[in-house]
């Protein structure tokens, strides 16, 4: 796990598949947490032009093909599994190297296809695999695990206080 997030971190820029401007929505956590690491983010949201997030307007993509640069775009995925697979197929085509599927977002096809289309592929229900385990009880998630992720990639992060 601990290359899988060294891989996901080391990209200059992530998306976020799922961003909501429903702050009771994991969609818009994982987009925020990214906002308060000042990393890169941009949303992806196929049915509204832009989110709403630590209370500024922020325009989305509809896709990953849709992002600027895919191929330095590290993708995490807050979508229902029937969507995941449709999305993780696009992500593949459009050359993202890393997806990180949040718990939930998932099933054992788009488990199984991410595994094997991806450099590196985190999921949200695998705790403790390679030796390292996610320190939330619900497996590995950007929210809880994102810290330590940058940590082990040696990502240099400041986190914005409100």
């Amino acid at each position: 796990m601990e290359a899988a997030l060294r891989t996901f971190f080391s990209s200059p820029r992530f998306a976020v598949a799922g961003a909501s401007s429903d702050p009771s929505k994991f969609g818009h956590k994982v987009f925020a947490w990214y906002l308060l690491h000042s990393l890169p983010a941009t949303p992806v949201n196929p049915r509204c032009p832009s989110v709403n997030v630590l209370s500024r307007s922020h325009t989305t993509v509809p896709g990953p093909s849709a992002l600027q640069s895919p191929s330095e775009t590290s993708l995490s995925v807050i979508t229902p599994p029937p969507v995941t697979l449709k999305l993780l197929k696009e992500a593949k085509e459009a050359g993202i190297p890393a997806v990180w599927l949040q718990p939930g977002s998932f099933d054992d096809e788009g488990l199984a296809y991410a595994r094997k289309e991806f450099k590196a592929a985190i999921a949200g229900m695998e705790p403790g695999t390679d030796g390292l385990a996610s320190v939330g009880g619900e497996g590995w998630c950007v929210l809880v695990d994102g810290e330590r992720g940058l940590s082990i990639a040696g990502r240099k992060w400041e986190r914005l206080k409100l």
